[in-house]
């Protein structure tokens, strides 16, 4: 009777073990597996929107014409991190909402080097500001949000918003292409050469 009535005592006993170095046992490679997850290699810091006047050019080989300095450009600077030494290419997507109207645009660039304060620019013409505001003056309020992602190989690498939101809230809106245009594309092309990185060129 004494060894039967010890055999419930064993169970629990050794059900106890089992379920305190088993929990441990899986735990182990949860605790490795956040350990030697690496950082991002890519991280977007910050989006700045300016509004500019277009560059005046002195140009002596025919008759000069002025630019109308009471317009302004929409400039939009993304400000990111980049670890690896080197980077063949990576594509920046723009997404600018203005007066409820969703302007999209993509730049890739290349040979991005390691660094904490690199740099990709767009721009808004004057005109498409005018256009998406309904004909009136652009004030910064006419701005309603901006997100701009870091892309490579397909993948989404970083993503950051002006104004804080929903995830991807721009992801339900209509997309107007053909209006956000990259460096290479303004009056501002041979400015600023060593602020923002090299845009890939079609050949």
């Amino acid at each position: 009777m004494r060894s039967f009535s010890r055999r419930p005592i064993l169970v629990i006993v050794t059900m106890a073990f089992f379920v305190r170095f088993g929990a441990l046992f899986f735990c182990i490679p949860l605790f490795t597996l956040a350990q030697t997850r690496p950082p991002n290699e890519f991280q977007l810091t910050g989006i700045t929107k300016n509004f500019i006047t277009a560059p005046q050019y002195t140009y002596a080989g025919a008759e000069q014409f002025a630019t109308d300095q009471r317009e302004r450009w929409l400039e939009l600077e993304a400000a990111f991190t980049s670890t690896p030494q080197f980077t063949d290419e990576l594509t920046f997507k723009y997404f600018i909402l203005i007066n409820g109207k969703l302007l999209t645009g993509e730049v890739t660039h290349v040979n991005i080097a390691a660094g904490r304060e690199n740099r990709s620019v767009m721009y808004v013409t004057p005109r498409a500001l005018a256009r998406f505001n309904n004909n009136r003056p652009i004030t910064p309020n006419a701005i309603q949000n901006i997100a701009v992602q870091i892309v490579q190989g397909g993948v989404v690498k970083s993503e950051l918003s002006l104004v804080r939101g929903s995830a991807q809230w721009y992801a339900a809106r209509p997309q107007i292409s053909g209006f956000v245009l990259n460096k290479n594309e303004t009056p501002f092309a041979p400015l600023y050469w060593d602020r923002y990185e090299q845009i890939k060129t079609t050949r």
